[in-house]
């Protein structure tokens, strides 16, 4: 591995010269690749399917970026390691993207057909779709190409068929009428977590209904509603039993105004008696709550609206859109005299497509449900029992909370692009499922709909792998290792994960009734938001493009910006700022390298054995010995921002701050054997940084690597383990650095520049373990060697040293004398501003904690400088 002839690099780093060529050697070279038919321990991270519609948007860009660092790592630790990539068909986005391409012809999906059209979905994808896997290249992620799969296809449908068969002779897949999320744009239902909810300006309307019996009786009661059109449906009103208000109505009938129709007055438990009047209208076609309401009380059901979102009620309002609808039949009510206080704005939670906006319409529907029930038992026990471990741990609280309360999911679509559901009907309404291998009986009709995507998206860890064949990768690499994700899917992708893996894989075990677990582990993160930690819209303007920065920034710099900020469970904050930084950063260990390349360093054939090192060597080898352990625990802890923390400033501040400006020394000498040690020890040095660094900065460790050491690529080379302590020699740098940076401080108060040299005598060094690094100090400082005649204008003491300075032809004494006094003037000033605020007892009675907290702050760093100054005029 040695190599003793400097290398010259390019005196700047150009990510755009680099990353793509680099990519492509990585990719051919198979360095991807995992092998099913290794012995090495497996392990597996399959990709969170992106959208075949999607770019990749800065989310992806952080997930992608954690699990590459994750998986380039433990390839480096000799794991075989499989990070599988693919695609969602992404039902609803796909075909609404596909249609308004035919919508430019002057086309509808209904003027080609259903096959005709799935045919052009298809020619879309081929032509137009997986623009994010080039982006995923961009990015570096090393995911194992040959394994690309794609929700649709042939293996992964396969897949899906069969466990739906499964599920339906096991009577957990069923067919009936709910209450699901309709989409009056879109044509389809839609997964809860297809619907989005804002808080949105209405207005609640009360309304009395009844009023004088047929039997002369008072029986009018006032209800309130924020969505007057769907009175139309109403079929009941429900008040709570023990509201005594209305015991005498319970039992009987009301008037509905503008209908004809009474309607009984029943008692539910489900009713707030404290909440408005105490009694609610109860349409079961229109609202969850009063569906259930309506199964309770044999209510019958009375749709109004058709998928449209349109009156379907014969009569005025027949025709009339449901926004047009409500103030149509507000306006009649009032005419009735019906509407009995002021119509009063009213801000609540509405649903709204995901995909389009449009305003969700709970809606009556015979749609196809899994019975969730004994799946979300299964899923919740394998994280109580240890099966399957989240973190941090402290999300525990919020699974449970979602698989122990979770409604039967709703897994029809009334879509043409997607699973279509393996269900025929014949002549005489029988009813067959079909499993892969199977095919129904001649003349039947299969049933409409589509399965949602995250049906689909639930068999990823295993479908991935072959399942249902028994697969040489299905063997090897399931269950897979850990899951990276985003805490806002938690319950939507992961918990169905959970549940569909512990039912398929159920044979994968010696216990049957816990079944295969999907993942040993989920790690979770939060959402990535801008440097005051709003969350990004288009809206605020403060949205980024990965891919604009990594044009601007390179692919390494826009990687370390997202770990940098990222930690288990926790929101990210990021700017450009920090991404400009990260450039920075990567361009210093470029310039670090060069330096050293050009200075001869190589990396020794055996670590260093550093017992006959200097200090500095010993030094800096047990820093790095600490480092790799830091590194290592925070790996294992998902503690992405801590690694990148440990290791910028590792690399920055302590190799080249300090250990590169002390191994000029050595390497000026003219000593043989002392510049042949510090090349050594700088190479070293520098290989196991950057094998540290590789997996979140990939393509600048490459690059510099490979032209350290000579070998083929960093991302096979072994992951560092060279452990090494030397207290004493910590102690000892500690020690010269804290005398630098003091003196550093005492120079730039005199109002020396930085590298302006001046005579200076270290009185006190001799016979102190500091004596060992006075040419060290002496470079570091700048300060040359006190001559005869030597006349010391200034001085100060540190770490049992007295620097002496002779400064007074360095500087105007007189001039930098009344700046000191001016800055020590402005010190005491701001010291008595502070300590008036704090001795105000109002001040620190009613000012926020924050604010007295950094009064104080102000107070000491003031005395501070105040006792700094002082010292500082009395020296000079």
């Amino acid at each position: 591995m040695s190599r003793p002839e400097p290398i010259d690099l390019p005196s700047q780093y150009a990510p755009a010269e680099v990353e793509g060529p680099r990519y492509e050697r990585w990719e051919k070279a198979g360095y991807f690749a995992a092998d099913a038919q290794s012995e090495a321990p497996a392990y597996a991270i399959v990709i969170p399917p992106p959208n075949v519609t999607g770019s990749l948007h800065i989310g992806h860009a952080l997930d992608h970026t954690l699990m590459d660092a994750l998986v380039r790592r433990r390839r480096m630790q000799g794991y075989n390691a499989l990070w599988l990539p693919g695609m969602d068909h992404a039902g609803i986005a796909t075909q609404n993207v596909v249609e308004r391409e035919l919508a430019k012809e002057g086309l509808s999906r209904h003027d080609l057909g259903r096959v005709a059209f799935v045919e052009r979905v298809w020619q879309w994808k081929a032509e137009s779709g997986g623009k994010i896997l080039g982006q995923m290249r961009r990015l570096g992620d090393s995911v194992d190409w040959s394994r690309e799969r794609f929700t649709m296809d042939e293996g992964l449908s396969r897949a899906v068929q069969t466990i739906f068969k499964r599920l339906f002779d096991d009577g957990l897949i069923y067919r009936a009428e709910r209450i699901i999320n309709w989409c009056p744009r879109c044509l389809t239902a839609l997964s809860d977590i297809e619907v989005e909810h804002s808080d949105d300006d209405g207005e609640l309307v009360s309304i009395r209904y009844g009023g004088v019996s047929p039997d002369g009786d008072d029986d009018s009661i006032v209800v309130a509603t924020t969505r007057a059109e769907t009175m139309l449906g109403d079929t009941a009103v429900a008040v709570h039993p023990d509201d005594e208000r209305y015991t005498h109505l319970v039992g009987h009938t009301v008037e509905l105004p503008l209908t004809g129709r009474r309607i009984p007055v029943v008692a539910d438990d489900h009713v707030d008696p404290a909440f408005g009047t105490g009694a609610v209208k109860v349409t079961p076609a229109h609202d969850p709550n009063d569906f259930e309401i309506g199964r309770r009380h044999n209510l019958p059901s009375i749709t109004v609206l058709d998928e449209h979102g349109v009156v379907t009620v014969h009569g005025p309002f027949q025709g009339l859109d449901r926004f047009e609808a409500r103030p149509a039949v507000v306006a009649a009510l009032r005419e009735d005299g019906r509407i009995l206080a002021e119509i009063r704005p009213y801000v609540h939670s509405v649903g709204h497509c995901s995909r389009c906006g449009t305003t969700v319409e709970p809606r009556q529907s015979l749609q196809w449900f899994v019975r969730v029930a004994p799946l979300a038992q299964a899923a919740g026990d394998a994280v109580r029992d240890g099966r399957v471990r989240l973190h941090p741990p402290e999300m525990n609280a919020r699974y449970f909370g979602w698989v122990d309360d979770m409604h039967d999911w709703c897994i029809s679509r009334q879509l043409w692009w997607g699973h279509r559901i393996p269900v025929y009907y014949g002549p005489n309404d029988e009813v067959v499922c079909v499993g892969p291998d199977e095919q129904a009986p001649a003349g039947w009709g299969q049933d409409p709909d589509v399965l949602d995507t995250w049906f689909s998206s639930a068999l990823w860890p295993f479908s991935t792998l072959g399942w249902p064949e028994d697969t040489p990768d299905l063997r090897t690499f399931y269950p897979t290792s850990v899951l990276v994700t985003g805490y806002d899917i938690l319950f939507f992708w992961v918990a169905r994960m959970m549940m569909f893996g512990l039912y398929a894989m159920r044979d994968a075990e010696p216990d049957e009734v816990s079944g295969s677990v999907p993942f040993r582990l989920v790690a979770l993160h939060g959402l990535v938001r801008d440097q005051f930690g709003k969350k990004m819209s288009k809206s605020r303007g403060n949205t980024v493009d990965p891919l604009d920065w990594v044009d601007r920034f390179g692919a390494d710099a826009t990687r370390f910006t997202l770990a940098r900020g990222a930690n288990p469970g926790g929101d990210i904050a990021i700017s450009e700022e920090w991404a400009a930084g990260s450039r920075n950063f990567c361009n210093k260990l470029w310039n670090a390298v060069r330096f050293a390349l050009l200075n001869g360093a190589h990396v020794p054939a055996v670590p260093p054995e550093p017992s006959s090192y200097t200090g500095p060597d010993r030094w800096i080898l047990s820093r790095l010995s600490a480092v790799i352990a830091d590194v290592d625990r925070l790996f294992e802890a998902f503690e992405f921002g801590k690694i990148c923390d440990v290791l910028y400033h590792f690399a920055w501040d302590e190799v080249c701050d300090w250990y590169l400006e002390l191994a000029k020394v050595p390497l000026a000498s003219g000593d043989a054997d002392a510049i042949e040690t510090t090349r050594q020890v700088l190479g070293f040095v520098l290989d196991q940084l950057l094998r540290l660094l590789h997996p979140v900065v990939p393509f600048v460790t490459e690059e510099l690597w490979t032209a350290l050491t000579g070998e083929e690529s960093v991302m096979v080379s072994a992951w560092p383990v060279f452990s090494y302590q030397d207290q004493a020699a910590e102690a000892e740098i500690s020690s010269v650095m804290r005398l630098a940076t003091e003196v550093r401080r005492f120079r730039s108060d005199q109002g020396l520049r930085p590298g302006q040299r001046v005579a200076a005598r270290l009185a006190g060094i001799e016979g102190t373990p500091l004596a060992w690094h006075e040419e060290g100090i002496r470079s570091l400082l700048r300060l040359s060697p006190a001559a005869d005649g030597f006349s010391a204008s200034a001085a100060l003491e540190v770490e049992g040293i007295t620097v002496e300075l002779d400064v007074a032809g360095a500087i105007d004494v007189a001039a930098e004398r009344r700046r000191m006094e001016k800055d020590l003037a402005a010190a005491r000033n701001e010291a008595e501003q502070a300590a008036r605020k704090l001795d105000n007892a109002d001040f620190t009675a009613k000012a926020p904690a924050a604010i007295v907290e950094k009064t104080r702050q102000r107070l000491d760093a003031a005395h501070a400088d105040i006792t700094r100054l002082e010292q500082r005029l009395a020296a000079i």
